[in-house]
């Protein structure tokens, strides 16, 4: 089986991209296929063993469409800007050379008859159009043609359409338009060899045909603005790096990078791929990948990111991924993936794009006929059949849902916030209680000293107290312990060496620090070596969740270094305002109940669930879900992997292991648990606006589409001219467009 991505060129609404899935599931072989008419790009899977690429292409192709196959994924990016800016300029100058000829041609047509109309008799009689039929005519055609010849690509797409049964857009503008101008033909050619005083339709067609092009050419411009996302994410990454080859530094292309080498990066440049540092220390600005404003220390030892920004210090550092493997190809791939998908909520508007076309035409004809029945003349049914096929619009249904989710999921990309797809965006705007795994996720994942507690409470005896015990704890390889030496290194600085270290299994340490005996541990340590440890309320540390470390000096209880996994600064903001957002909070970890509750106090929480088995998470996701509410999971390991596929929508800290991010929906870069909030919040809006979009694409048609009938005119009402459905139609996708760019001005950081 094999699935490819082309770009489609050639569709014009979303009546095209529903006829080009419409063929392409009747060929033998295919097993999927999806086309966005937004992202204007095919997803297709086949089997090679059946059909191939080229055959897949030509049938498309037979339609007025065509596929286009990148080569790279730097160069897919180049060809669509390059496409959709020559596109744009070409419909521009479609636009203006057609403005050039139809302005005269309505001052022409328009002025002296609404002089006549006025009475007003200011033109002399021998230049007067209006009592020279034949000149008038030829002239109106004459000027007419040049338009009907820029715009013939809506000629040839829309009759090519529907001759082959796939009538679109284009179809209802080349009827409407094409019956227009034959009809005004008819009559100039009835006055030339019958006389009389025609009245000619020449300026409707033409007025049509511009204000569709500057339609398109609008459009154009402002679906450029909504898949920026992808671009901006392409910008990213540098074009060159500078390595270690031998002992000189060389500067290459970027994709000449292979995995090993060792790359330098000054102060103010960019990591031009992800690796992990082997010399120097800085700080790095990984805002533009994770949302995240801070920027985060590195040193021997720590991850970077390609396209991340060195701050102030000068770095060597290991590449350990290249090209496609990096963490911002991962990225655009999975951005790119989400605006190639469709939310559930598209269905309806696919449905009714597919058949609206040939509904419209229908409803066209026989608006029409009633009317020439009804006994107001050839004329008065032409502008009446001509509206309705002009002012109807499937564009707007077709935009309502992709170019949103475009915008959505690239305005969460910009933030940190990966969406897998239209589904899992519109998903987490339908969750009502979100799930949180405690460690890695509400808190920090790793131990850190809370309380330094000394036997006679001074600030001397608390910082020997440290110190002894940092010395100790060198030689180990506890996690408890390396937070007792981390702590001691950041605020003493220098450590001594310790002697005699020996680790007792399940207890703790001894050693010998500066002449003098240290033990560092737990109560059976103490108590083996005969301390008593009343004196000091271990106890109450262990009920807020931490771990109490009892030290003693010279076999004296000198006192306790509290340890304990902290939550996260931001996850008691995020947690109040899940609750302030109405949706429900569970906090399930495997710690024990008294720690859980400790964390979750701190954190807000009131629901935990506490000693819960790797094994069981998911079981546990199966019993929130059984009330009916939609469950959301946000974890960080590898245990969390089957709740995160069990849960509605899995969310997964961005931090956390493979295994975790591939099982969700939703990847936080950052980590922290305030995107989660911001998640939410984003796709609430992005809802919301395909909400507005489809509401208002479905009322246009609804109500101009009878008034274009001549509804309002039985009542005594105003008839609506074919220029006017044209402006409107036209309005009616702009104003779409315009209204899913107001997501790229949501803020949705807390």
């Amino acid at each position: 089986m094999i699935s490819v991505n082309p770009n489609i060129s050639g569709m014009t609404c979303a009546a095209c991209a529903r006829n080009i899935e419409r063929v392409l599931k009747k060929q033998e072989g295919v097993t999927f296929v999806q086309v966005n008419f937004a992202t204007e790009k095919l997803t297709l899977e086949f089997d090679e063993a059946i059909t191939d690429f080229e055959k897949l292409s030509a049938t498309v192709s037979r339609g007025g469409f065509a596929l286009h196959l990148p080569i790279s994924k730097e160069g897919e990016t180049i060809e669509v800007a390059q496409r959709k800016e020559e596109e744009m300029h070409r419909q521009w100058r479609i636009f203006l050379w057609s403005a050039i000829f139809t302005v005269p041609l309505v001052i022409f047509s328009m002025v002296p008859m609404t002089l006549h109309s006025l009475e007003l008799m200011w033109i002399p009689h021998e230049f007067d159009p209006m009592h020279r039929p034949v000149l008038n005519g030829l002239l109106q055609f004459f000027m007419t043609i040049p338009v009907m010849w820029l715009n013939r690509d809506r000629f040839r797409a829309g009759f090519r359409a529907l001759i082959t049964g796939n009538a679109n857009m284009d179809s209802l503008i080349a009827k409407g338009t094409m019956v227009a101008f034959l009809y005004s033909v008819y009559l100039m050619i009835e006055s030339i060899f019958l006389s009389g005083d025609n009245m000619y339709y020449f300026e409707t067609a033409a007025v049509i045909l511009t204000l569709i092009a500057l339609g398109k050419y609008l459009e154009a411009k402002t679906r450029g603005r909504t898949s920026a996302a992808i671009q901006k994410l392409m910008g990213l990454a540098p074009k060159t790096a500078k390595v270690i080859r031998g002992n000189a530094e060389v500067e290459i292309p970027i994709d000449q990078v292979v995995v090993g080498d060792i790359i330098l990066v000054r102060p103010g440049e960019k990591m031009p791929v992800d690796g992990i540092v082997v010399q120097g220390s800085t700080t790095v600005d990984e805002s533009m990948l994770t949302g995240e404003s801070m920027p985060v220390e590195k040193a021997e030892g720590d991850l970077v990111i390609g396209a991340s920004i060195n701050k102030n210090g000068g770095i060597r550092y290991e590449a350990t991924k290249v090209g496609k493997d990096m963490v911002l190809a991962q990225i655009i791939k999975l951005v790119e993936d989400a605006q190639n998908s469709k939310a559930p909520i598209a269905r309806l508007a696919d449905v009714i794009s597919g058949h609206f076309t040939h509904v419209v035409i229908a409803i066209a004809i026989l608006a029409g006929l009633a009317w020439l029945i009804a006994g107001y003349g050839m004329a008065f049914s032409i502008v009446i059949l001509v509206s309705v096929l002009v002012i109807a619009c499937p564009c707007a249904l077709g935009l309502a849902t992709p170019t949103a989710i475009m915008v959505g999921t690239g305005k969460g990309a910009e933030n940190g916030i990966l969406i897998k797809g239209g589904a899992a965006l519109e998903g987490v705007y339908k969750i009502k209680t979100v799930a949180l795994d405690k460690t890695g996720t509400i808190t920090e994942g790793k131990p850190h000293v809370t309380d330094i507690i000394s036997i006679d409470e001074d600030d001397h005896d608390r910082k020997e107290l440290l110190f002894l015990a940092a010395s100790a704890e060198r030689a180990s390889e506890h996690p408890l312990g390396e937070a007792i030496v981390n702590y001691g290194i950041n605020q003493l600085g220098q450590l001594a060496d310790a002697m005699h270290f020996n680790s007792i299994t399940g207890q703790g340490i001894e050693a010998t620090v500066e002449g003098r005996g240290v033990l560092v541990g737990n109560k059976r340590l103490m108590e083996g070596a005969g301390i008593d440890v009343l004196e000091l309320d271990g106890e109450s540390l262990a009920q807020e969740g931490k771990t109490p470390m009892y030290v003693a000096i010279d076999d004296k209880l000198a006192g306790i270094i509290a340890v304990a996994d902290i939550i996260k600064p931001t996850s008691k903001t995020a947690v109040k305002a899940l609750y302030e957002m109405g949706i429900d909070v569970v906090m399930m970890t495997g710690d024990n109940m008294r720690t859980a509750q400790a964390i979750a106090k701190e954190a807000g929480i009131t629901k935990v669930l506490a000693e819960v088995l790797p094994q069981d998470k998911a079981e546990n996701i199966k019993l929130l879900q059984a009330g009916g509410d939609k469950v959301a999971m946000v974890g960080d390991g590898i245990n969390d992997a089957p709740a995160l596929v069990q849960a509605d929508i899995g969310i997964a800290i961005g931090s956390g292991t493979d295994v975790a991010i591939e099982s969700a929906e939703i990847v936080l870069m950052g980590g922290e648990l305030t995107s989660v909030v911001s998640a939410i919040y984003l796709s609430r809006r992005t809802m919301g606006n395909i909400k507005q979009n489809l509401f208002w694409a479905f009322a246009y048609n609804i109500i101009g589409i009878p008034i274009a009938a001549g509804v309002l005119y039985v009542f005594g009402g105003p008839l609506l001219s074919p220029m006017i459905a044209a402006l409107a139609m036209t309005l009616s996708s702009i104003s779409v467009l315009l209204n899913v760019l107001r997501i790229k001005r949501v803020r949705i950081d807390i």
